[in-house]
């Protein structure tokens, strides 16, 4: 058998200082000291016979070789922590997750469903990071989380995307809008949207992709009047009759129910998307993970419980 002379110990603290920019920063992060650090780097070095960084001053600056380590070293060290993730929880009941939602999903989706999972596991912490789809999709490229759940496409060849829960985009505004008064009777056209102010998500949403996608095509062209960087800023905008909204009807149920908002009836096809949940296909999930990730594709989580049915609260959009 090939003798290995490649420690995990050695990874960690390669991984920390291209997370830290120096050993200093990076000894503090793993609990040992300066010099054992920099000793462990320069071990790894000459048992890879390459440099790693770029000495830069103080500064160390990942180089090519670097770059090519740094992923393989992420799911070596991914890995190891799984192994020990998975046998603590059998032990101990316990599962230390980290998730990656973009923004609709992590405000409105998942609450709910982690609420429900720490009731079967009442041990399990679970950090939630939310950010736009694309944001997601690097946290889960890079194994900076465990697992991701976006509104939009995903790209990154790495990944393993999967659908999840459909999720109804619902066009809205003001109900002191024209547009809201003049649908009265019949289905307004791609005309009467197209000669509308809207608000819009920010490109690399997923909201903003999967609208462009679905609109795009019979409108040909946004009259953008804001572009806002949450969902939320969309609908109290639109509320306030500052333009049209294409939302997913998670963010907006409560503003409907309650008269806030007026949804559109209109010509176009439904708008439907999915969200997907996302993983690395090299990542190794711990039996935690394993489970949350079965609490999340057996949940039938739907929005505005309580409120009127869609076709009396939306009259549709196709």
């Amino acid at each position: 058998m090939f003798p290995m002379r490649l420690t995990l110990r050695q990874l960690q603290i390669f991984v920390a200082v291209c997370e830290t920019g120096g050993t200093l920063a990076a000894a503090r992060r793993v609990s040992m000291s300066q010099s054992a650090a920099s000793a462990a780097l320069n071990d790894l070095e000459n048992l890879l016979g390459t440099r790693l960084f770029d000495r830069i001053g103080k500064r160390l600056a990942l180089n090519e070789s670097g770059r090519l380590l740094l992923p393989q070293a992420q799911a070596l060290l991914d890995g190891a922590l799984g192994i020990e993730r998975q046998f603590s929880i059998g032990a101990a009941g316990t599962a230390q997750l980290r998730v990656g939602a973009s923004t609709t999903i992590g405000n409105y989706v998942m609450p709910p469903l982690i609420a429900d999972f720490r009731k079967q596991l009442p041990q399990a912490r679970i950090e939630l990071l939310i950010g736009n789809t694309s944001d997601v999709v690097a946290q889960v490229s890079g194994f900076k989380v465990d697992i991701g759940f976006i509104e939009g496409n995903c790209h990154d060849v790495e990944l393993e995307a999967t659908p999840w829960l459909p999720d109804e985009l619902v066009i809205v505004c003001s109900p002191a809008h024209p547009l809201a008064s003049r649908q009265r009777g019949r289905r307004l056209g791609p005309g009467d949207l197209r000669a509308a102010e809207w608000l819009l998500r920010e490109p690399g949403s997923g909201t903003r992709e999967i609208s462009d996608q679905m609109l795009l095509p019979h409108l040909h062209r946004f009259d953008a009047a804001m572009v806002l960087g949450n969902a939320e800023a969309i609908k109290r905008a639109a509320a306030e009759g500052l333009g049209l909204g294409c939302l997913s009807r998670w963010v907006v149920a409560d503003m409907l129910a309650d008269g806030r908002l007026a949804p559109l009836r209109t010509s176009l096809p439904p708008l439907v998307r999915h969200f997907y949940l996302i993983r690395h296909k090299r990542k190794v999930p711990s039996a935690g993970l394993a489970r949350f990730i079965a609490h999340c594709q057996a949940a039938t989580p739907a929005p505005g419980r309580g409120q009127a049915p869609a076709d009396q609260a939306t009259s549709g959009n196709g």
